[in-house]
């Protein structure tokens, strides 16, 4: 029997322990961190383009405002958008419906790891007004930037990004684990391995290979914290500490988060090609054997973004090969993605655009990254805009279309209604075009050798035949900026105005769309869905549909709460 009846506003809106509610909260703080972070970006691509001009509702970016701007953009895009948006929303939603249990396997420890993750937020934000001047040491906090001295006093916004980091990626281990538990111990029966979506299985993937990875980073900043704080000197040259430990620790965990970042939206993509395109998807085992070695390699290739750090050039040529060597799990995992909609029946629904998109733009992220994996090219091409661009090019398509690709799919399973088609698709219209027109630019600057980092581009004069690039960048990025507000217009229209959803509007085949729509409190009715069949059997010979559902003789029990 559902339980809602017996919540107050409390305990199922703001305490939750229902996966679903705690999915939402989720939600809604990637969408508010991300505003804050478009914003940043747009004062930084201001600058770049304006230099010394003010800014609208921010005055004149100095260079020492614009260091700040920097480390707050990466911060928040990166740990406060993307993990939120890409592992914990899509995992506390989906785990639970799509294997056919009824909630985690830890409720309450899923409630705490939420709003550990918002007050890790609340801190972040708070580090730009705190006295003693705002965090400004990098995304990264490359020491001895990052680290106080006795020359410079504690640096409050810096102990405050420190503490923040720390605290989500506590957050993140804990709903990790819940994730492993949840999957390991509670799928439905007949939910075998071989018969998880591929969803699920790079959830999980995300979840350990974040697991495995975050230990170093969290001993690098409880040492960075007391360089702040208690005037150790771990990484302070005058003091016998060395700059460079912290960034080894930090991509050893940097590198494989770049995957945990992007395994979630292999899933949607995959998971949606299947559903639009109506077929199974090619190369099930293939993909899931590729994924491991992927994980296993990203350990070992942390150090080719220290290639001008320095090092003995006997290390760099390992690094370099297995720099390379793992562009070849995601190579099949690629061409996996794109055989599974070659000749199929092909439906272009918006979060089908979102997933082709996705297949475009990371394409290009791809192929730059083989440049940066060989040192030659790398010790030029590193601290140009060349680098921006292509980690816009990985990154972007992973959080932003995967996100809104998931985002449109599960919408109506989500909220019970449909998002207004029209919008949906104009909205993936003009954030496709203005994204290729503000960073396919900045790969031409970084050949033409223009240095990121740098808060006023006029001042160096070789820079000048970039100007109208940097110009014409700024506006796209702008009009990219505004193009979401019809995605958030339309998300929160839809919610109360939109179309009534259907059960299963897509005619899918995994068991999350047998559920009602939104799904109440425990998902199912008295009787959980039995697995009887792989989630990918479309357009089997010999069935009447091109479609057929992992629990057939479920008839939707959830409808009765």
């Amino acid at each position: 029997m559902s339980q809602e009846h017996h919540q107050s506003f409390l305990t199922k809106y703001i305490f939750a322990t229902d996966h679903k509610m705690v999915a939402r909260q989720f939600l809604f703080l990637a969408l508010t961190m991300a505003a804050f972070g478009g914003y940043y970006a747009f004062l930084i691509r201001w600058e770049l383009a304006y230099p010394n001009q003010p800014a609208p509702f921010f005055g004149v970016v100095t260079p020492d405002k614009f260091n700040v701007i920097i480390t707050l953009h990466g911060t928040i895009m990166l740990f406060f958008v993307g993990m939120p948006l890409l592992n914990a929303f899509p995992s506390n939603f989906l785990v639970p419906l799509m294997i056919g249990a009824r909630d985690m396997a830890f409720p309450r420890l899923n409630m705490a790891t939420f709003w550990m993750t918002f007050v890790a937020a609340v801190m972040l934000i708070s580090s730009f007004f705190v006295p003693g001047g705002p965090v400004a040491g990098g995304w990264t906090g490359y020491a001895p930037l990052s680290a106080s001295s006795e020359y410079t006093g504690v640096k409050m916004g810096m102990v405050l990004w420190i503490l923040s980091l720390a605290l989500i990626f506590i957050a993140s281990s804990l709903g990790g684990i819940n994730y492993i538990v949840t999957v390991v111990t509670m799928r439905a029966k007949g939910m075998t391995y071989s018969r998880v979506p591929l969803t699920v299985w790079f959830l999980l993937a995300a979840a350990v290979t974040f697991f495995l990875a975050v230990g170093p980073v969290l001993a690098a900043a409880f040492m960075l914290l007391m360089d702040n704080v208690f005037g150790t000197g771990f990484f302070l040259p005058y003091k016998g500490g060395e700059p460079l430990l912290w960034q080894h620790l930090f991509w050893f965990f940097g590198h494989p988060e770049v995957y945990v970042l992007f395994f979630p939206t292999l899933g949607f993509v995959l998971d949606i090609s299947a559903v639009f395109a109506r077929k199974p998807v090619f190369g099930k085992k293939l993909i899931i054997g590729s994924t491991v070695s992927a994980i296993a390699l990203s350990f070992i290739v942390w150090a080719h973004h220290m290639f001008q750090t320095g090092m003995n050039p006997t290390l760099v040529t390992p690094f370099a090969i297995t720099t390379i060597l793992i562009s070849v799990p995601f190579a099949i995992i690629y061409v996996c993605m794109f055989l599974t909609v070659w000749g199929g029946s092909i439906s272009l629904e918006t979060p089908m655009l979102w997933a082709l998109g996705f297949l475009a733009t990371f394409l290009v992220g791809g192929l730059t990254g083989i440049f940066l994996g060989a040192a030659g090219a790398d010790i030029y091409l590193h601290g140009t805009y060349f680098v921006v661009a292509h980690f816009h090019y990985t990154f972007f398509p992973s959080v932003i279309f995967g996100g809104f690709a998931a985002i449109n799919y599960w919408y109506p399973k989500m909220f019970g209604r449909m998002l207004n088609r029209t919008a949906a698709i104009l909205h993936f219209v003009l954030t496709f075009i203005f994204f290729n027109c503000t960073f396919w630019p900045l790969f031409i600057v970084g050949m033409g050798g223009m240095v990121r980092r740098i808060a006023d581009p006029s001042f160096y004069p070789q820079y000048s035949p970039f100007v109208h690039l940097n110009i014409f960048a700024t506006l796209s990025a702008m009009c990219l900026i505004a193009t979401q507000t019809i995605f958030l217009w339309n998300f929160f229209y839809s919610m109360k105005n939109g179309k009534k959803a259907e059960l299963n509007p897509y005619q899918a085949n995994t068991l999350e769309w047998l559920a009602a729509s939104p799904p109440p409190h425990g998902n199912w009715g008295p009787k959980l869905p039995v697995v009887t069949c792989d989630p990918y059997e479309y357009s089997k010979p010999g069935n009447a549909e091109d479609w057929h559902s992992q629990a057939p003789s479920y008839k939707g029990e959830a409808s009765h709460g």
